[in-house]
């Protein structure tokens, strides 16, 4: 760790105020201890205050070097202890030289360097302590800083390691449902299963290019998602019908990169899938006061069997909102009657 005193020019100031109100502190004690105000009084306090503030920069040094490592409690106490005799001793035999040269003129200084010199070196041992005391104040709020500095980057590193794993369950999800898909396809109608492997191929690409790209424009998440409706209408043709309202003051809004695609997985299998008759997937996309409001929905049969899901879609939309959003974003789903809706809010 550096000065923190010296490495900061405002804490570098408040050091010297702090020393002009020590001087002026000591001239008083001093006037009491002797009985009366000489005029040297006022040279004699700072004089010796300037000169003990250059020993208290330097203090810093010994306590750094005592107070690192893993050193036990009262061998630190023993050797502060020690250095704050020097450092009160040489200050002493500094001050009384320094003055004695300065004011040798003045008959009665000796009588008032006397009658003072107790004070002195109660004054000295006060103002090492408040010394110490503020460099322990220094490290303690260092050490506080660099521990929250920490906590932030591993806080970003694991949103950014959970962000990535929750990006990486979407692709191979999708393409293991597209390869079974194709696989059925290949029997039944072969030259649907070789448009939905060219489909499959351009949306693959598409994702695989934008893989790190955080976040992206709904106009870009929207291009992508018409790829992947493409490939499932391959297979449902016109039993899948797809319908957009799109505000387009949203299309350049940021979000992050294959939200909504596990959304349209879901619409698909549990709409689609499940039923015989013709399902819609509707989206909606506005933006109100800052948010930007997404809203997915289509009809499904209510007397088929429902296909038996494992929520993994929605949590991990749920989850990749909480990472990048905190709590501004939501996520809500409701089904009533005939259809599924889910809808998002995040910030614009």
């Amino acid at each position: 760790m550096k000065h923190p005193v010296l490495e900061n020019r405002v804490r570098l100031t408040v050091w010297g105020i702090i020393w002009l109100v020590i001087a002026a502190g000591q001239t008083i004690s001093f006037y009491y201890a002797y009985g009366q105000f000489l005029n040297v009084s006022i040279i004699d306090a700072f004089v010796s205050i300037i000169l003990y503030s250059g020993l208290a920069l330097s203090l810093w040094f010994p306590f750094n070097y005592f107070s690192s490592g893993k050193k036990r409690i009262y061998s630190v106490v023993l050797n502060l202890a020690a250095t704050g005799a020097i450092t009160i001793l040489i200050w002493i035999l500094l001050s009384n030289l320094l003055l004695h040269q300065v004011l040798a003129g003045e008959n009665d200084y000796q009588a008032y360097w006397d009658a003072t010199l107790p004070y002195r070196i109660g004054s000295g041992i006060f103002i090492y302590s408040l010394t110490i005391l503020s460099y322990f104040l220094f490290v303690s709020l260092n050490n506080l800083s660099e521990k929250k500095s920490r906590e932030a980057r591993l806080e970003t590193l694991v949103k950014e390691t959970e962000l990535r794993m929750l990006r990486s369950q979407i692709n191979p999800h999708f393409l293991f449902n597209s390869l079974n898909s194709i696989s059925s396809l290949t029997v039944t109608n072969p030259d649907k299963a070789r448009e939905m492997v060219i489909k499959l191929s351009d949306f693959m690409r598409y994702a695989l290019a934008r893989k790190d790209e955080q976040p992206v424009s709904l106009r870009s998440e929207l291009e992508n998602l018409r790829l992947y409706l493409d490939i499932e209408k391959v297979r449902f043709g016109d039993r899948l019908v797809i319908e957009e309202q799109i505000d387009p003051s949203c299309l350049e809004v940021k979000i992050p990169g294959m939200l909504l695609q596990p959304l349209y997985e879901n619409a698909v299998k549990h709409g689609v899938y499940e039923s015989t008759e013709q399902v819609k997937v509707c989206t909606t996309a506005t933006v109100s006061d800052g948010m930007l409001s997404i809203v997915i929905c289509n009809n499904f049969d209510p007397e088929a069997a429902p296909r038996k899901g494992t929520g993994t879609g929605i949590m991990n939309v749920s989850r990749r909102l909480e990472l990048s959003y905190g709590n501004k974003a939501t996520l809500t789903s409701e089904k009533k009657g005939n259809v599924f809706t889910v809808a998002l809010y995040m910030p614009a």
